[in-house]
């Protein structure tokens, strides 16, 4: 298994934007699957967006056209640019990965490595 550290958390006020970054070390990342969820209070933790392995990328239709997910697999990290922020957005990020077999999943029981969390807040 990978291990994750996020960062790039903070606090940003509505229409801003945020870059995250989750750094991996052990295993081959460029084989992995790279997702990012969240889990806002009191709300189950929800699929945000997702790297495959083979290249292509998957967003949740709530933050489709307002985020950008991308991996750079020599400095295996995978990015989350979040542009057009918005309160509701605001929640705890977390890094997951799974080793790719190219079957869709994006459910967080489907992965096995997770970062501790980056916290995201958009106020006024």
């Amino acid at each position: 298994q990978v291990q994750l550290v996020e960062s790039g958390g903070g606090l940003v006020q509505p229409g801003g934007s945020l870059r995250l970054s989750c750094v991996a070390s052990g295993g081959s990342f460029s084989n992995y699957d790279m997702g990012w969820f969240r889990q806002a209070p009191g709300k189950e933790r929800e699929f945000v967006t997702i790297a495959w392995s083979g290249g292509s990328t998957s967003y949740a239709v709530s933050v489709k056209g307002r985020f950008t997910i991308s991996r750079d697999n020599a400095k295996k990290t995978v990015y989350l640019q979040m542009n057009s922020l918005k309160p509701g957005d605001t929640a705890i990020y977390y890094c997951a990965a799974r080793f790719g077999d190219y079957i869709v999943r994006t459910s967080p029981a489907d992965f096995g490595s997770w970062g501790r969390g980056t916290q995201v807040t958009i106020s006024s």
